[in-house]
């Protein structure tokens, strides 16, 4: 019950390939051989990893010329053993029947990248092939969709004039373009859309640029946008970006009915049960 430190485990392994070749060694990867023999003999703190480097080393260095006669054959049936311990053999097939497909391509490509030629290109490219799946998948998770105004959630009515888009999801560059490039009216009638992006946790630079051309888009056909829901560091990188409040056109709010409020004033309908906000 107790939790890796990989960082310590890193850090431990590059002091060591730094020492070893002063000596005459080879620098190595990150391998568990050695740990696995340590643990599976009842080791319990990193005391018994120490003894048991110092125990190899002394073998080594004591008994070099009595290893020296044993044969490879023995000591390559040794290897066989100590392989097929670590390859975990009923957890891959475990993983290949029941891992998602992206997941499980991943898997065969590393492992046959291990095979043909070595763990260093093959986990390069793993890490390479895992990124751009988990940007693949939050691409899958970011939408616009168009909600009823009349029938929306929080029963706040809203104009016919006015869209709502309920932004779900991170804008990043592999998913901001498909985003908001969703947002096309087709309704001449309607003058002034609403964003919501509470759902809406960051935003990087493309996700921005996207952000400004819907805003020329909409200022030439002549349609106001509101941005609710924005958190404020997020508001903060906007207006960086030159994305200002413009009177009339562009403003934040922070919660539908303060944008509520800014879409009547800006419909020119004004009602009793509304109190004017201004921007």
């Amino acid at each position: 019950k107790t939790k890796h430190d990989p960082n310590a485990e890193l850090i431990g392994q590059g002091l060591g390939n730094i020492v070893a070749p002063l000596f005459g060694g080879i620098t190595a990867t990150a391998a568990i051989a050695r740990t696995a023999t340590n643990i599976r003999s009842g080791a319990r703190s990193p005391v018994s990893a120490v003894i048991h480097s110092l125990v190899v080393l002394l073998a080594v260095v004591a008994l070099a010329g009595l290893l020296g006669l044993v044969p490879m054959a023995a000591l390559a049936a040794l290897l066989f053993i100590i392989a097929w311990n670590m390859s975990e053999a009923r957890h891959f097939l475990h993983t290949l029947r029941s891992a998602p497909a992206g997941d499980v391509t991943i898997l065969v490509t590393c492992f046959g990248l291990t095979v043909v030629f070595d763990m260093v290109l093959a986990v390069a490219v793993g890490v390479a092939l895992a990124a751009a799946l988990f940007i693949r998948r939050m691409s899958l998770l970011t939408e616009a969709n168009l909600l009823e105004t009349h029938h929306h959630p929080t029963n706040i009515e809203f104009p016919p004039e006015v869209a709502i888009y309920d932004i779900n999801g991170p804008l990043f560059f592999g998913a901001a373009e498909k985003a908001l490039t969703s947002l096309h009216l087709v309704d001449p009638k309607i003058k002034t859309v609403i964003l919501d992006m509470h759902d809406v946790p960051s935003m990087d630079g493309t996700a921005i640029v996207a952000l400004q051309t819907l805003i020329s888009e909409m200022e030439r056909d002549g349609v106001r946008l509101i941005l609710v829901g924005l958190q404020s560091r997020m508001i903060v990188k906007l207006r960086r970006a030159g994305i200002q409040k413009v009177a009339g056109a562009l403003t934040y709010c922070r919660d539908l009915e303060h944008g509520q409020s800014v879409a009547l004033r800006w419909q020119g309908k004004y009602t009793a049960n509304i109190t004017g906000r201004r921007l």
